[in-house]
């Protein structure tokens, strides 16, 4: 990753939750940030207490492919479920707090099963209304709807993106990366 400069994420906190792909962790603490990652067993609760804990988180960033496993209807409402608890677990602990903030969903990829097109589509909207009901709290979110082909290298360069400082002006938005 040589887009970006050295330093780029220094003093910046990044929670990852769901299970990132690989690449994502190594590729934010390159650039500079302290990355913790949420047990995504936890309860909203457990969530908010968890983030209050930590000092500085300024984003969270939360994959739904792990949870989505065969991608089947309970999938679905099952990562998105996962998906709201660490959401507004780390954003009511640390994120609206400190009033500033992102969240990056990412959706499952294209190929991933008969709901994937609902997932994606869920998880777009899911960004949209967090942008709107939390812009008064400084908090940005945003969606990634990975392509069939699209690589964990690629993911992680958008996401390393999306959480500097140049990310901050981009909210309520739907990042698709390849073909669909």
């Amino acid at each position: 990753m040589t887009v970006f400069r050295r330093g780029l994420l220094t003093g910046r906190v990044v929670t990852l939750a769901g299970g990132p792909p690989p690449g994502i962790g190594d590729a934010l603490v390159a650039l500079g940030a302290c990355v913790l990652e949420l047990d995504p067993g936890l309860d909203e609760d457990a969530a908010r207490e968890w983030a209050d804990r930590e000092n500085g988180v300024s984003a969270l960033v939360y994959d739904a492919e792990p949870g989505f496993a065969e991608g089947g209807q309970a999938a679905l409402g099952e990562s998105l479920e996962r998906a709201w608890v660490a959401a507004r677990g780390v954003a009511t602990g640390a994120l609206i707090p400190a009033g500033a903030g992102k969240v990056v969903l990412i959706a499952p990829p294209a190929d991933a099963g008969r709901f994937a097109a609902a997932a994606r589509a869920a998880f777009e909207n899911l960004a949209r209304t967090l942008s709107v009901e939390w812009a008064r709290y400084g908090l940005t979110a945003v969606a990634i709807a990975p392509g069939a082909a699209t690589s964990d290298a690629e993911v992680a360069e958008l996401v390393c993106f999306l959480v500097s400082p140049a990310g901050e002006y981009f909210t309520g938005c739907l990042f698709e990366l390849g073909a669909v």
